[in-house]
Protein backbone atom coordinates (compact mmCIF):
# COMPACT_ATOMS: atom_id res chain seq x y z
CA UNK A 1 0.00 0.00 0.00
CA UNK A 2 1.40 3.11 -0.87
CA UNK A 3 0.13 6.54 1.44
CA UNK A 4 0.91 10.09 0.23
CA UNK A 5 -0.43 13.11 2.58
CA UNK A 6 0.12 16.26 0.41
CA UNK A 7 -0.99 19.51 2.12
CA UNK A 8 -1.10 23.49 0.69
CA UNK A 9 -2.87 26.42 1.75
CA UNK A 10 -5.08 28.18 -0.41
CA UNK A 11 -5.24 32.27 -0.92
CA UNK A 12 -8.63 33.52 1.30
CA UNK A 13 -10.63 33.86 -1.87
CA UNK A 14 -9.77 30.76 -3.83
CA UNK A 15 -10.29 28.30 -0.88
CA UNK A 16 -14.08 27.84 -1.84
CA UNK A 17 -13.39 27.74 -5.54
CA UNK A 18 -10.67 24.84 -4.69
CA UNK A 19 -13.08 22.74 -2.43
CA UNK A 20 -15.50 22.73 -5.18
CA UNK A 21 -12.46 21.70 -7.75
CA UNK A 22 -11.94 18.71 -5.22
CA UNK A 23 -15.39 18.11 -4.68
CA UNK A 24 -15.59 17.47 -8.42
CA UNK A 25 -12.83 14.55 -8.09
CA UNK A 26 -14.48 13.04 -5.72
CA UNK A 27 -17.76 13.15 -7.99
CA UNK A 28 -16.05 11.52 -10.84
CA UNK A 29 -14.21 9.11 -8.26
CA UNK A 30 -17.57 7.66 -7.59
CA UNK A 31 -19.10 7.61 -11.05
CA UNK A 32 -15.87 5.21 -12.07
CA UNK A 33 -15.77 3.25 -8.41
CA UNK A 34 -11.99 2.59 -9.13
CA UNK A 35 -10.61 -0.70 -7.01
CA UNK A 36 -7.03 -0.26 -5.09
CA UNK A 37 -7.59 3.56 -3.99
CA UNK A 38 -8.67 5.31 -1.02
CA UNK A 39 -8.69 9.40 -0.84
CA UNK A 40 -9.65 11.73 1.42
CA UNK A 41 -9.39 15.49 1.78
CA UNK A 42 -10.11 17.90 4.72
CA UNK A 43 -10.13 21.91 4.74
CA UNK A 44 -9.04 23.59 7.10
CA UNK A 45 -10.58 27.21 8.03
CA UNK A 46 -7.55 28.98 7.34
CA UNK A 47 -7.41 27.64 3.91
CA UNK A 48 -5.21 24.96 4.12
CA UNK A 49 -6.11 21.95 2.17
CA UNK A 50 -5.21 17.70 3.58
CA UNK A 51 -5.20 14.98 1.37
CA UNK A 52 -4.57 11.37 2.11
CA UNK A 53 -4.14 9.09 -1.01
CA UNK A 54 -3.95 5.19 -0.26
CA UNK A 55 -3.35 3.07 -3.26
CA UNK A 56 -2.34 -0.18 -3.87
CA UNK A 57 0.37 0.26 -6.04
CA UNK A 58 1.94 3.28 -7.71
CA UNK A 59 0.35 2.42 -11.06
CA UNK A 60 -3.28 2.98 -8.92
CA UNK A 61 -2.42 6.55 -8.77
CA UNK A 62 -2.86 6.96 -12.30
CA UNK A 63 -6.63 6.23 -11.76
CA UNK A 64 -6.90 9.88 -9.82
CA UNK A 65 -4.33 11.61 -11.97
CA UNK A 66 -6.18 10.48 -15.23
CA UNK A 67 -8.70 12.10 -14.19
CA UNK A 68 -10.13 14.72 -16.39
CA UNK A 69 -11.50 16.50 -13.01
CA UNK A 70 -8.22 15.68 -11.26
CA UNK A 71 -6.70 17.52 -14.42
CA UNK A 72 -8.82 20.74 -13.65
CA UNK A 73 -7.97 20.56 -10.36
CA UNK A 74 -4.50 20.69 -11.09
CA UNK A 75 -4.94 23.72 -13.48
CA UNK A 76 -4.35 27.15 -12.04
CA UNK A 77 -3.35 25.24 -8.48
CA UNK A 78 -0.26 27.30 -7.93
CA UNK A 79 -2.06 30.49 -8.72
CA UNK A 80 -5.04 29.26 -5.99
CA UNK A 81 -2.03 28.65 -3.02
CA UNK A 82 -0.53 30.82 -0.78
CA UNK A 83 1.62 27.74 0.11
CA UNK A 84 2.11 25.57 -2.74
CA UNK A 85 1.25 21.96 -2.40
CA UNK A 86 3.66 19.87 -0.47
CA UNK A 87 3.89 15.57 -0.74
CA UNK A 88 4.87 13.29 1.93
CA UNK A 89 5.39 9.64 1.57
CA UNK A 90 3.48 8.37 4.83
CA UNK A 91 3.83 4.93 6.72
CA UNK A 92 0.93 3.66 9.19
CA UNK A 93 2.57 3.58 12.77
CA UNK A 94 -1.30 2.79 13.94
CA UNK A 95 -4.41 2.83 13.02
CA UNK A 96 -8.14 2.69 14.89
CA UNK A 97 -11.21 2.31 13.47
CA UNK A 98 -14.76 2.26 15.43
CA UNK A 99 -17.17 2.94 12.74
CA UNK A 100 -16.48 3.10 8.59
CA UNK A 101 -17.09 6.42 7.17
Amino acid sequence: MKRHLIRYKTKPERADENERLVKAVFEELRGKSPEGVRYMTWRSGDGTFVHLVETETDGHADLITGLAAFQAFQSGIMDRCIDPPHRDVMTVVGHYRMLDE
